[in-house]
């Protein structure tokens, strides 16, 4: 395939290696491995209800978001299911930033089952390579939120950036990847007193999980979520170079298993009628937890939060689990904007949502 990325940092690829490749990350061994997330064989449906009907020119909204799927589930139905750039309904499409809040369920889980004590441990006292570190002085919780005080740059648009660089960071002192670099770092404030996005904190999230399970994060999705939810289709979770997952992005599904995911947290992570996570869990990490400047917005455990009740997984170049308790509706969007993160068209993605629930309040 002549569009096929020969470059592993995806930050830097053409919009048009991107369109190939986004459909098949997890098919480019040589450049990055992944692990199979592996579907159920009890398939939860999702059966078509009436379709909606829009006011507006849906061929230029895909178009101008440049989508390659976009599904919208309200009360369990599907009311509108779409795709672009080659995608169908069993092909994966990368997640970005998505899977943090993925990650995020995972250690609900690890904490119902006790192998987290709790989300007031030191981040150390899990993570060894971490003691004597900006980090003993970090909560779980404080991690969850981005509120670890630990300097960080997420500039996607600089090479030299903390985000651009850490995936590519090779330990010389036998411990993971990330752990080796950000161990390193030093601290800009105050634990708990000021929140800043980090890909590498929610990667270390994931390192977190691992070491308290003994499992890998791919199988303790696949055997806690994936499987007893009832995802339809094989899914994968890309390797850093040290083959530990990626957990602050980068699980390829397809588009309708992220939204089956949108109706596990809907459902409160109730698996025929038994609980999965602590009781609560869902309300405090949908909630606002940190102040992130922006009036009505907040962020919770690894999802962006909305006053009004609802909240997104959100990930660079267009991808989205929007949910909305009050109305039963989950809005998933995979697409490739020409850059990581576009301000016109992060605006014109929720007026489009905002479009979507103004449609449902009228038929309901």
């Amino acid at each position: 395939m002549s569009d096929a990325p020969r470059d592993t940092n995806i930050l830097f690829w053409s919009q048009s290696q991107r369109d190939a490749g986004f459909k098949m990350m997890d098919k480019l061994p040589l450049l990055i491995k992944s692990n199979p997330i592996e579907p159920s064989s009890i398939v939860r449906e999702l059966p078509e209800g009436e379709p909606l009907v829009f006011d507006m020119d849906m061929d230029d909204f895909f178009a101008k978001q440049h989508l390659a799927g976009a599904l919208i589930l309200h009360k369990g139905n599907i009311r509108y299911e779409r795709y672009g750039i080659g995608l169908s309904p069993q092909k994966r499409w990368t997640s970005f930033s998505v899977a943090k809040s993925l990650t995020s369920s995972l250690v609900g889980i690890a904490l119902k089952e006790g192998y987290i004590k709790s989300l007031n441990d030191s981040v150390s006292d899990y993570i060894e390579g971490l003691k004597d570190s900006a980090y003993d002085a970090v909560t779980i919780e404080q991690l969850l939120t981005m509120t670890s005080g630990v300097k960080w740059n997420e500039d996607y648009f600089d090479p030299q950036s903390d985000v651009a660089k850490f995936n590519n960071h090779v330990a010389n002192d036998g411990l993971p990847s990330i752990v080796s670099y950000m161990k390193k770092l030093p601290r800009a404030y105050p634990a708990g007193e000021q929140w800043q996005y980090s890909t590498g904190e929610t990667n270390l999230i994931g390192i977190l999980v691992g070491e308290a399970t003994g499992q890998t994060l791919s199988h303790y999705l696949t055997e806690k979520i994936w499987k007893p939810f009832g995802m339809e289709n094989q899914a994968s979770w890309l390797l850093s170079p040290d083959e530990s997952e990626i957990s602050g992005c980068c699980i390829q599904a397809s588009l309708r298993d992220f939204a089956r995911y949108g109706l596990f947290v809907l459902e409160d992570g109730k698996i025929k009628g038994t609980a999965t996570l602590p009781d609560g869990w869902f309300e405090m990490a949908t909630s606002k937890q940190a102040d992130i400047g922006s009036s009505g917005k907040g962020y919770g455990y690894q999802w962006w939060t909305f006053d009004d009740g609802s909240f997104t997984a959100r990930g660079i170049f267009g991808q989205t689990i929007f949910i909305d308790p009050k109305r039963q509706l989950v809005v998933t969007l995979n697409g490739n904007w020409e850059n990581a993160t576009e301000a016109e068209l992060n605006k014109q993605r929720f007026e489009f949502i905002d479009r979507v629930r103004g449609i449902i309040d009228q038929q309901d």
